[in-house]
């Protein structure tokens, strides 16, 4: 679960749900986060609605949340995964609608590429749900350029 003599790490996790209460699923998960061993929440976006992106159903409500964690990133995915069945999330079919999806898009400045994970997230450049949020509590992570590229994308802050 730990690396010897690892520190903290800053990551962040994208949160979205559209089935049932979204806003109230993604502001729990958003309190959930604070609840993983060896992780603190450092900082929260802004809710977002925005139309579904490669997915049906209806307008998810987004968020990412800033985390500071000694777990890894294998670990961190698996206490997300735990979060997202806690909420009943089921998979019947790629991009199903879904009680609550959450993502690691960065773990620090880490590469990861594994049949389970991938960092920094595949697809999050192509996404404003992901980006728009991020970039209100990490600007340094998010250019004018990438905003620019997903600003046709149907989003609208909470």
């Amino acid at each position: 679960m730990i690396a010897a003599g690892r520190a903290n790490v800053r990551a962040y996790v994208a949160l979205g749900a559209n089935l049932g209460d979204a806003e109230l699923a993604v502001q729990s998960a958003m309190e959930a986060l604070s609840t993983l061993p060896l992780t603190t929440v450092t900082r929260r976006s802004s809710l977002f609605r925005s139309a579904p992106v490669e997915a049906t159903g209806p307008d998810f409500i987004n968020a990412v949340a800033e985390v500071s964690t000694l777990l890894t990133s294998p670990d961190l995915l698996l206490q997300l995964q735990q979060l997202e069945h806690e909420a009943g999330r089921q998979r019947p079919y790629l991009n199903a609608p879904r009680t609550l999806d959450l993502d690691l898009l960065l773990y620090g400045d880490a590469s990861v590429q594994s049949e389970r994970l991938t960092v920094p997230h595949p697809r999050m450049l192509q996404r404003a749900f992901v980006l728009l949020p991020l970039a209100e509590i990490a600007p340094q992570r998010v250019s004018a350029a990438q905003l620019q590229a997903v600003a046709h994308q149907t989003i609208s802050r909470l």
